[in-house]
């Protein structure tokens, strides 16, 4: 099931084929003409949770309710409105999907996870390579990365607004996923009791700064900045393997980054134990898995001042797309701040 957020009141629902089914209404129209329901809407709510923390937090039984409303509502071919006229499906055109993360979810990101990334990087940074295998060097150095802590996340086809701050700016792609369950102190081998679903999130970066110290992760600037994040289109919810989904990222229709999370070098489950030690995770809290080769930062050349040639960083009326047969294409139009 792709699950979405949609329309002016962010209420849950499904894209099956080219349609957006609303997942409450469409159950509350099953338990009407099926069940003879007599407070279809009510209980519906309680059932198929429009909103979607509610509904992650109803786990496996709540997927189960609306994809038999889903496939009662698919199974006709007229009468598609809810007990009370509510409309059941949309065209997914005519309809505003937004960042399908619930309110208060927090969101780590994985940092240096993917063996080719890290090895340009290291060039970049270090003047070097890394001696011997990267991945190795990876796990030696240990789990590390940042949360992203901006209330708002971006949806499909929103705008990326360029910072001020910012002379590099930068795409990464990432497979992440979204928790089902509230645990602590959680082994890596519970990572699949764990996983909700699966959605892509857009890393977008500051690589170069107009500020002194602006290239270090002082308090995660460069990653938290108004829009600094998008998600979707969709969390896919039993369709794919977290472990192994694809991703690739489009600068302008340029093919930049092809890679699969069964790439990473260190698992989901593996942050899922770290992140969790003496800290309480919730249902709807997301783990990305971080991004690989392809960016600009670790694809460009250096100038002589030891800086990233500007050429393939992104620019006001660039277009990002992030996609995943599993999951969709997430959209980004990047935008000059307005002054």
């Amino acid at each position: 099931m792709k699950v979405v957020v949609y329309g002016p009141y962010k209420r849950t629902g499904a894209l099956v084929d080219a349609n957006v089914i609303d997942l409450s209404y469409a159950c509350a129209k099953y338990l009407r003409e099926k069940a003879n329901e007599t407070s279809p809407l009510e209980m519906a709510e309680a059932l198929v949770p429009s909103n979607l923390a509610r509904l992650i937090e109803g786990g496996a039984r709540a997927i189960e309710n609306a994809q038999k409303a889903i496939d009662y509502v698919s199974s006709q071919a007229q009468n598609k409105l809810g007990p009370n006229g509510e409309r059941v499906v949309y065209p997914a055109g005519d309809v505003k999907l937004h960042a399908p993360r619930p309110d208060n979810a927090r969101t780590a990101c994985a940092g240096g996870n993917f063996a080719d990334h890290a090895a340009a990087m290291a060039i970049k940074m270090r003047g070097k390579p890394y001696e011997g295998d990267p991945a190795d060097a990876i796990r030696k150095a240990g789990i590390w990365g940042f949360w992203k802590m901006q209330r708002e996340f971006c949806g499909p086809d929103d705008e990326l607004i360029y910072p001020a701050r910012c002379n590099r700016l930068d795409y990464e792609g990432e497979i992440a996923v979204v928790l089902g369950k509230r645990g602590v102190d959680l082994k890596q081998s519970q990572i699949k009791d764990y996983v909700w679903g699966v959605t892509i999130l857009a890393d977008w970066s500051i690589r170069g700064w107009n500020e002194p110290g602006g290239g270090s992760l002082n308090f995660a600037i460069p990653k938290n900045f108004d829009t600094s994040t998008s998600l979707g289109p969709c969390i896919a919810v039993g369709e794919t393997d977290p472990d192994d989904t694809f991703c690739e990222t489009l600068v302008n229709g340029e093919r930049r980054q092809y890679f699969s999370s069964k790439d990473m070098v260190l698992s989901f489950g593996e942050y899922l134990e770290y992140l969790s030690r003496d800290f309480t995770l919730f249902p709807g809290d997301i783990i990305s898995g971080g991004t690989a080769a392809g960016t600009a930062a670790d694809s460009s050349a250096l100038l002589p001042d030891r800086t990233s040639a500007p050429e393939r960083f992104l620019k006001a009326g660039d277009v990002v797309e992030m996609k995943s047969p599993a999951i969709g294409t997430l959209r980004t139009r990047v935008v000059a701040k307005k002054k």
